[in-house]
């Protein structure tokens, strides 16, 4: 794992943003080829221009050793199909049955051997108070958790293996109703309109209390360990910071800005020559697409500095 300073030229594919070392990175892939990048973005100055609208393939997860999972970018560097993946790196890619695995579906040795080790029921609930269901191998407890950029969240329960929890994951979505997965668009616009955490919290708290009743009445003990969020999110998760959508697609052209705050693969952003807004942008919407990295600036900056 090649961990270093945001790079500050290249062409790279971007996978998006990764919690795997401890901190928010953009892991890139650069071109024509060579490791993968964990580039730190924290009160960094992130400029980059994208390079056309086509997507690129972002690799595939291999088993590193019995019990955990490593990214590998894409050899070819290929276009990606519908999977966002090449055909190649998809039919690589053992992990990809990993969602299918407690329904009896195909599983390969490694993932069979991966699946065997304890795992964790968590609920994670954000900004608007929605709150879903999910689970994490034991080695991606934290790293899991940290990428889903929610303000507050539980381990409910820890299982046998990865079997087990599926099925009580699946159990929680049928009885009580809990999504397994939230747009990243419906968590950035929960933290524009963030006023305050009491309305979160008392939602996370009512599910819960559902979420346990639900264990207890199927014999299972819950554990209800507290989630302790990572600081490079706080300004993030902080009612009363000003903050605004970015009025740009970071999908497309020029932009340049500091990274003040990260939570999941959102951010906060101060864009040059602006001390008093902050912005909020999903760095995830990036995954997939060819960058440039170099000094440039963001469209607003560009007019803003003409105007003077």
């Amino acid at each position: 794992m090649m961990q270093q300073t945001l790079p500050t030229s290249g062409t790279y594919v971007c996978h998006g943003v990764t919690w795997a070392t401890g901190d928010p990175r953009l892991l890139l892939a650069p071109l024509p080829g060579g490791p993968l990048v964990y580039a730190a973005i924290m009160n960094q100055r992130l400029g980059y221009q994208v390079s056309g609208a086509d997507r690129w393939c972002t690799g595939r997860y291999r088993f590193a050793g019995a019990l955990q999972v490593e990214a590998v970018a894409c050899p070819g560097r290929a276009q990606a199909e519908q999977s966002g993946q090449c055909s190649r790196c998809s039919g690589q890619d053992d992990f990809r049955f990993a969602h299918q695995f407690h329904q009896g579906g195909h599983a390969p040795k490694a993932l069979t051997t991966y699946m065997a080790q304890q795992h964790w029921l968590y609920l994670a609930t954000f900004a608007d108070g929605t709150t879903k269901v999910g689970t994490a191998a034991e080695p991606r407890k934290l790293s899991r958790l940290n990428e889903q950029g929610a303000v507050v969240a539980t381990y409910l329960t820890k299982s046998a293996d990865g079997r087990a929890v599926r099925f009580l994951e699946d159990a929680l979505t049928h009885r009580l109703g809990l999504p397994q997965s939230v747009r990243a668009a419906a968590k950035l616009q929960a933290l524009a309109e963030l006023r305050d955490l009491s309305s979160a919290r008392a939602a996370h708290e009512k599910d819960l209390a559902r979420a346990v009743q639900a264990l207890a009445d199927m014999s299972v003990p819950a554990v209800l360990e507290p989630w302790a969020p990572p600081g490079e999110g706080d300004l993030l998760r902080t009612a009363g910071t000003d903050r605004t959508r970015y009025p740009h697609d970071p999908r497309d052209g020029e932009h340049g800005f500091g990274v003040l705050s990260c939570a999941g693969s959102q951010v906060l952003a101060s864009i040059d020559g602006d001390d008093e807004l902050r912005y909020l942008l999903d760095l995830g919407a990036l995954k997939g697409r060819r960058i440039i990295l170099g000094p440039f600036t963001s469209p607003g900056t560009a007019v803003q500095s003409a105007l003077f």
